[in-house]
C-alpha cells in the first residue's frame, strides 16, 4: 500500500483501534463482575446452609436434646454474606455502568464517523464518565484523527443533481407520450443506488451549500460571502447533491413514481406510492428516504449530518400536495398546506436544505422582466410561506441570470433576487466543478446525472475526452438495461 493510501485510511484504522482497545478495557469489568457474582452468590449459599442447619432444615441428622441445649443460635449474617437482593443490586450496577459507557462511546463513534470530532469530544467531556479510561482514550484518539484532517478546496467541490427517481421502470418506460422525457431527465432507483455506492467508494462526502460559504459581517460592518473550512481526511472529496421539482406533479401519476412525501413513523421524511393493486405504501420511494437510509448505513458519506438540497416549484404545489392558489377551491386545500408545511419542517429538522426552483419552472434569465418579478413574488407568497425562509435558488433548465462573468449590482435580476434574500445561485454545468465566490453571493454549477448524460458517456466510449462522469462512476456500470436507447434530447 502506498503512503497516500495509508494516510487516507488512517481515520478508519484509528477508529478500529478505539473499538479494539475498548473491548480490551471492558474485559476486566466483565471478569470482575462475574467474580463478584460468583463470590457473593457462594457466600449467600453458604450463609443459607448455616441458617438451614441451625433450624434443622439442612437434611442432616437432628441434634440430641443435650446438643440442642448447647447448640448456638443462628449466626448473624455478616456483611460478607450479602443477601441475594443486594447481590443482584451490585451486579446490576456494574453491568449497567458498563452498558451506559458503551452506549455513550457508540454515540460518539457515530458522530465522529460524520467527521464532527469536536461534537464527539464535547459529548464525552460533558458526560458523567469523562474521567473513565475508555472515555479519555477515545477523546485522545479523536484528537489525533482531527489533527490529520485537511481543508477542502471550495473551488473543486462538485455538485450533482437528480429529478424524481423512477421506482417502477416498466411503468415509466412503457412507450407512452411521457416516456421520452422520463428517459432523458430521470434516474432510476437502481441507478441512483449504484451511483451512491460508486461515489462513496471514490471518497465523496456530502456537504451543505452553507458549509462551503456563509454570509458573515466583516470588519466594515457589511455582510460578505465568506468561505468556510470543511475538514476531511486525506482522500475524501466534498460534494453537494440536490433534487429538482420535488412536487410530484399530476402528470406523473401511474408512471412508477412516488405520489407525495409524508412524515414516517420514525419522524423522518418518507414517501407514499400507489402499488399495482391500488394500495398505498409508505417507504423509501424517492431520493430523500433512499439517501437517508444510505447515510444511516454509511455515516461517513455525510459531513456533520449534511443531506441534499431539495428544490420546489409552486404552480402545482409542493411535495405532492396541491398547495397552489389555483387549488384554493379544493376542500382539502388548507389541510394540504398545513401538511406540506409540516413535511417541509421535517426535512429541515433532518438536515435537508430547501430551495426555490422558481414558481412556474421558468427560464429566469430570458423571460420578460415583469414576468420574472411576478414569478419570484408568487414563489415567495405560495411556497416560501410554507417551507420557511430560504436563500438558495436552483435555476430551471440550467439557465442563469447572466453569463459566466461575476454578478454585479447593475444586473436588475440579481438585485431583485438579492432583495428577496437569495445568496446561493446554482445553474447547470457538466464540468467536474465550477464555483464562483462573489462578495455577497456564491454560484455553483450542477451536474445532471440522468439518462441523457449517462448515455452520452456510453456513446462517447471508453477513454473519450467527451465523457463527463468517470470521476463519479462508470456510466456503463450504472445505466439501466430497461431504458430505451438511444437516449435523445428533445
Amino acid at each position: 500500500m502506498n503512503n497516500k493510501n495509508y494516510r487516507g485510511n488512517a481515520r478508519k484504522k484509528r477508529l478500529a483501534r478505539i473499538k479494539r482497545k475498548r473491548l480490551l478495557r471492558q474485559l476486566p469489568f466483565y471478569i470482575i463482575g462475574m467474580l463478584i457474582i460468583g463470590l457473593l452468590g457462594g457466600l449467600t449459599y453458604l450463609g443459607g446452609e448455616k441458617l438451614a442447619t441451625s433450624m434443622g432444615l439442612s437434611g442432616q441428622k437432628e441434634p440430641s436434646e443435650a446438643e440442642g441445649e448447647n447448640a448456638s443460635l443462628p449466626d448473624e449474617i455478616t456483611p460478607e454474606e450479602t443477601p441475594p437482593e443486594e447481590t443482584a443490586s451490585l451486579t446490576y450496577t456494574v453491568s449497567d455502568t458498563v452498558s451506559a459507557v458503551d452506549t455513550l462511546l457508540s454515540e460518539a463513534d457515530r458522530i465522529a464517523a460524520g467527521y464532527d470530532y469536536d461534537s464527539a469530544i464535547q459529548l464525552l467531556q460533558d458526560s458523567e464518565f469523562a474521567d473513565s479510561g475508555q472515555v479519555t482514550e477515545a477523546i485522545a484518539e479523536y484528537e489525533a484523527i482531527k489533527a490529520t484532517l485537511q481543508p477542502a478546496d471550495y473551488h473543486t467541490i462538485t455538485h450533482v443533481f437528480f429529478h424524481s427517481l423512477v421506482m417502477d421502470e416498466a411503468k415509466a418506460f412503457d412507450g407512452d407520450d411521457d416516456e421520452a422525457g422520463y428517459n432523458q431527465v430521470m434516474t432510476t432507483k437502481d441507478e441512483f443506488l449504484k451511483i451512491l455506492d460508486s461515489m462513496h467508494e471514490k471518497g465523496f462526502v456530502l456537504v451543505r451549500l452553507h458549509d462551503i460559504a456563509l454570509m458573515t459581517q466583516g470588519d466594515d460592518g457589511q455582510m460578505h460571502m465568506t468561505p468556510q473550512q470543511i475538514l476531511l481526511p486525506e482522500g475524501k472529496k466534498a460534494c453537494v447533491m440536490s433534487q429538482d421539482d420535488v412536487c410530484y406533479y399530476p402528470y406523473m401519476t401511474g408512471d412508477g413514481f412516488a405520489t407525495r412525501m409524508v412524515i414516517g413513523d420514525d419522524g423522518k421524511p418518507a414517501c407514499e406510492m400507489t402499488m399495482a393493486d391500488g394500495s398505498v405504501s409508505v417507504g423509501a420511494y424517492d431520493l430523500v428516504p433512499l439517501l437517508e437510509e444510505y447515510i444511516q448505513a454509511h455515516p461517513d458519506f455525510s459531513y456533520k449530518g449534511a443531506r441534499a438540497v431539495i428544490a420546489f416549484t409552486g404552480y402545482e404545489g409542493i411535495l405532492g400536495y396541491r398547495t397552489a392558489s389555483s387549488y384554493s377551491d379544493s376542500p382539502t386545500y388548507e389541510q394540504d398546506r398545513q401538511t406540506a408545511a409540516a413535511v417541509a419542517q421535517c426535512l429541515r429538522d433532518n438536515g435537508w436544505e430547501l430551495a426555490s426552483h422558481s414558481w412556474g419552472h421558468r427560464d429566469m434569465g430570458t423571460i420578460d422582466y415583469d414576468k420574472f418579478k411576478t414569478d419570484c413574488d408568487k414563489w415567495e407568497n405560495e411556497v416560501e410561506t410554507l417551507i420557511g425562509d430560504t436563500d438558495i435558488i436552483l435555476f430551471p433548465f440550467g439557465a442563469d441570470i447572466s453569463d459566466w462573468h461575476p454578478y454585479t449590482h447593475e444586473n436588475e435580476r440579481f438585485n431583485y433576487l438579492k432583495s428577496l434574500g437569495f445568496d446561493y445561485y446554482c445553474n447547470v454545468d457538466s464540468s467536474q466543478y465550477w464555483v464562483q465566490l462573489g462578495d455577497d453571493y456564491i454560484r455553483q454549477g450542477r451536474r445532471n446525472l440522468d439518462g441523457y448524460r449517462m448515455w452520452k458517456d456510453i456513446e462517447a466510449g471508453e477513454g473519450s475526452p467527451d465523457r463527463k462522469l468517470d470521476d463519479l462512476f462508470r456510466a456503463e456500470d450504472v445505466f439501466s438495461p430497461n431504458r430505451p436507447t438511444p437516449v435523445e434530447w428533445s
